[in-house]
């Protein structure tokens, strides 16, 4: 497969072409789920990280390896489970009994897209190893700090109908994912594709469509993308709403909502509607940007009240009716 030019003096249309040929690419195996898709370039494209949840079954993991794949991009698969340790993801000092001295063994973290395979089965400690690479792009190994590569992503999967052996994650760890993902069950058509596929096809080559070069030269064009302050606007009142509903006549959702959204929603709703604009083309965001990502933005970041529990009021249902009460400007 040829690879379109990305570089740094790519034209605007050679870098539509690129991200193009990046979801054929990933179509030739995944079949459908394209919103997904679109949220994986939305994070690569502003150099976050993604949760991704849904039942078995539904590709998440070959959605993710594929993705590497087409990305030229080194991966790794951690499968969390309950005994597993920090030193696990991150590495360890290893003693050589011959030089008499501590080595460091670098773990399976340092890749560019590390899939955390069923994230919540591992208990908090492990958890907080993520923390600093996912934050600061870099891990402390026996007193030394080690850069991790560029691009770095987490794509975490979660199973969510099964509850035993698995603990919720830290509040500060959800934070830091730009985007919850909610994976359904694919169409019927989609599905008749995907039985023909498991049939009647070999299991297709993947060639990589872009590189680093390549990635930070289409990360440089999404900062470009237009945002104006009119849009702005409309982002901070809608992460404002989800603290203070009162404030925009939705008073009936504040006992619903014990905490609202931190101002990293707001950052990350911005960029992502600018990355979204540029998935499809255009080189302005639009409130329809802000919309379409403002569920996966949120979603994970409303702490919702016991009253909401108690009558089966879901993060879904307020993210909803926020975007339906609070206006564009």
């Amino acid at each position: 497969m040829a690879q379109p030019a990305a570089d740094q003096s790519a034209s605007p249309e050679q870098l539509h072409e690129a991200i193009a040929a990046i979801r054929d690419a990933i179509g030739q195996v995944i079949v459908g789920q394209h919103p997904l898709v679109d949220r994986l370039l939305v994070a690569l494209l502003t150099n976050n990280h993604v949760l991704i949840e849904g039942v078995p079954g539904l590709a998440k993991t070959l959605t993710v390896q594929t993705f590497s794949q087409v990305l030229h991009a080194s991966f790794s698969r951690v499968q969390f489970t309950p005994d597993l340790l920090p030193a696990d993801i991150t590495g360890t000092l290893i003693f050589n009994p011959r030089d008499g001295d501590f080595a460091v063994r670098r773990g399976p973290i340092f890749v560019n897209i590390v899939l955390a395979d069923e994230i919540n089965r591992a208990p908090a400690k492990v958890q907080s190893a993520l923390l600093e690479a996912m934050q600061e792009r870099q891990v402390s190994i026996g007193g030394e700090t080690f850069a991790l590569p560029d691009p770095f992503m987490v794509l975490a999967t979660q199973n969510p109908i099964e509850q035993e052996g698995t603990y919720p994650l830290p509040e500060a760890q959800l934070d830091r994912f730009m985007l919850k993902i909610l994976v359904d069950y694919p169409g019927r058509e989609d599905e008749r594709t995907i039985l023909a596929r498991a049939l009647d096809e070999p299991t297709p080559s993947i060639q990589p469509v872009v590189g680093p070069q390549e990635i930070a030269a289409l990360r440089s064009a999404v900062r470009a993308v237009e945002i104006n302050d009119s849009l702005r606007e409309y982002i901070l009142r809608l992460v404002e709403s989800t603290r203070d509903p009162a404030r925009y006549r939705l008073e009936e959702l504040a006992p619903l909502i014990e905490f609202g959204a931190s101002p990293r929603a707001a950052t990350f709703l911005a960029r992502g509607a600018q990355a979204y604009a540029f998935v499809h083309g255009r080189d302005y965001a639009t409130p329809d940007d802000v919309k379409e990502l403002a569920p996966d933005v949120l979603r994970h970041r409303l702490v919702l009240s016991y009253e909401a529990e108690a009558q089966s009021v879901s993060a879904e249902d307020l993210v909803s009716r926020l975007l339906g009460g609070v206006g564009i400007p």
